[in-house]
């Protein structure tokens, strides 16, 4: 009996050809990336980043500096909060309009009237514009617009994250069982009624883990920009790197490693007893 080595693989042709596709598509990326790892290894650049990593060994640990470093964490949650909040109080009008089951002109026809499909595709292309911009780049907007500070963090998760939320809880609900929904706008209810008591039942399991798991983004995206000068533990970590103090921003990676991981472990606890 013939052994199996003996066989040749009988998708070798398929897999050099996607091998040679990858690589020729890859290959123009670096190129115009000017993607040059060998750099690393320059020794005028092994030098600098060994002193800087040098200092980590001893984070920063001054009650002056910790008492500084829990403050800026707690704004960090602070502007996260705060803007995801915002963001619910657009999302979840827009979810209303946008939502076709809960559309009342569609009853008995099945079709939605003109004007109300004009609504509708007017808050579905506000949500796409808010949702393209990524937050970071709100936030370097208000910045110039307001200046430094957490309001500008505030205000760019707020935008971005309206744009998600509304478009996510939207599909999220016409996923979702209509049958009690329906019932309720053929009885006359209207369209908030219907959100309230037919359709959110349905689905407020999933809605509210989907919540929980963009507040926790909004937690690492509060970090980021404050490196834009949105105010936060990033904005802190920024001006320390720029001085090159790397006891500090030793101290500062450590409590922001912790803040995601707590908020990662909140969210999953939340949405386990949700699920």
């Amino acid at each position: 009996m013939a052994t199996l080595s003996s066989h040749p693989d009988p998708a070798w042709r398929r897999r050099v050809t996607a091998t040679v596709v990858c690589l020729l598509i890859l290959w123009p990326a670096l190129v115009v990336t000017e993607f040059k790892p060998w750099i690393l290894f320059d020794w005028q650049s092994i030098s600098a980043t060994g002193r800087f990593l040098a200092d980590f060994l001893v984070p920063a640990h001054s009650a002056e500096f910790l008492a500084m470093l829990l403050e800026q964490t707690w704004l960090t949650v602070a502007i996260a909060t705060s803007g995801l909040a915002l963001a619910l109080l657009g999302a979840i009008p827009a979810t209303l309009i946008v939502n076709e089951q809960l559309s009342i002109s569609r009853l008995g026809t099945g079709r939605m009237r003109p004007l109300a499909m004009l609504a509708r595709q007017s808050v579905r292309w506000t949500l796409v514009l808010l949702r393209s911009v990524p937050e970071l780049v709100w936030a370097l907007l208000f910045v110039r617009i307001i200046g430094l500070g957490p309001t500008a963090g505030v205000l760019a998760i707020a935008l971005t994250y309206c744009g998600m939320l509304g478009k996510v809880y939207a599909e999220i609900l016409e996923s979702s069982d209509s049958h009690a929904s329906d019932t309720l706008l053929v009885n006359g209810s209207g369209r908030l009624a219907a959100l309230m008591y037919g359709a959110l039942p349905e689905a407020a399991s999933e809605l509210m883990s989907y919540t929980f798991y963009r507040w926790e983004c909004a937690v690492r995206g509060s970090v980021v920009m404050g490196f834009v000068g949105a105010g936060g533990l990033g904005q802190r970590m920024d001006e320390s790197m720029k001085m090159l103090a790397g006891a500090q921003v030793s101290s500062m990676l450590l409590v922001f490693v912790l803040l995601v991981a707590l908020a990662d472990q909140f969210s999953k606890v939340l949405r386990r007893r949700l699920g």
